[in-house]
């Protein structure tokens, strides 16, 4: 069953080990979200874009990036992002982060859902990383309702359905080895073992290469 949902930052050319153990993880993969540079940069890399190419080629759902600095980010510059991403690099799906959580910012996200979906986007990840208003729910495909350290996450209740077909995502750091994964009623998940300012620059110890 695929139940992982990889952020990966860190660039092909400088981790080709850690960017094949995720190709090799490709049936446990529901998606790896794709960051060239804080989005998709000022122009294309051929190393993400060859990347990109086998994890399609592997039946991998690619993720764009995009920061949505919690609604206050303009429409426009979100929408270049995703538009870039799809086509420099094929992405077949956006992964919009700092998402909003109130109701009151519903219109925006839901702009940028009808962008997404108008750009070839099939598949839509919220990351709010706390659970938003219910009705996000009728916009996305993913809610992440939890992104925190593994101390936070070790208490947490399990998580309610959305309904809606919606799945519901916890991404979780500063995880020990051994610690297994707890999903607390998630659907999809990642949880790594980094901490501190960049700890998707890490994969699940399930993934690891071998040294």
């Amino acid at each position: 069953m695929s139940t992982l949902l990889v952020p990966y930052y860190e660039h092909p050319d400088i981790r080709p080990a850690e960017w094949q153990a995720i190709l090799t993880a490709a049936p446990r993969l529901y998606g790896v979200v794709l960051n060239p540079a804080s989005g998709p940069g000022e122009r294309p890399d051929p190393a993400f874009a060859r990347t990109a190419a086998r994890l399609r080629d592997a039946g991998v759902r690619v993720l764009g990036y995009a920061d949505t600095a919690y609604g206050d980010r303009p429409h426009a510059d979100v929408v270049r992002d995703l538009t870039r991403h799809h086509s420099w690099y094929g992405t077949d799906g956006v992964f919009l982060d700092q998402a909003a959580t109130s109701p009151q910012a519903l219109p925006y996200y839901r702009r940028l859902a009808s962008a997404a979906w108008a750009s070839g986007c099939a598949t839509l990840v919220l990351n709010h990383g706390t659970p938003p208003d219910p009705a996000y729910a009728r916009i996305a495909d993913v809610l992440v309702t939890f992104e925190g350290p593994w101390e936070s996450y070790r208490d947490l209740p399990p998580t309610p359905s959305y309904g809606h077909g919606v799945r519901v995502c916890h991404l979780v750091y500063g995880v020990p080895a051994g610690a297994g994964p707890r999903v607390r009623g998630a659907d999809l998940h990642c949880a790594v073992p980094g901490a501190g300012d960049h700890p998707w620059g890490t994969l699940p110890h399930t993934l690891e290469p071998a040294r």
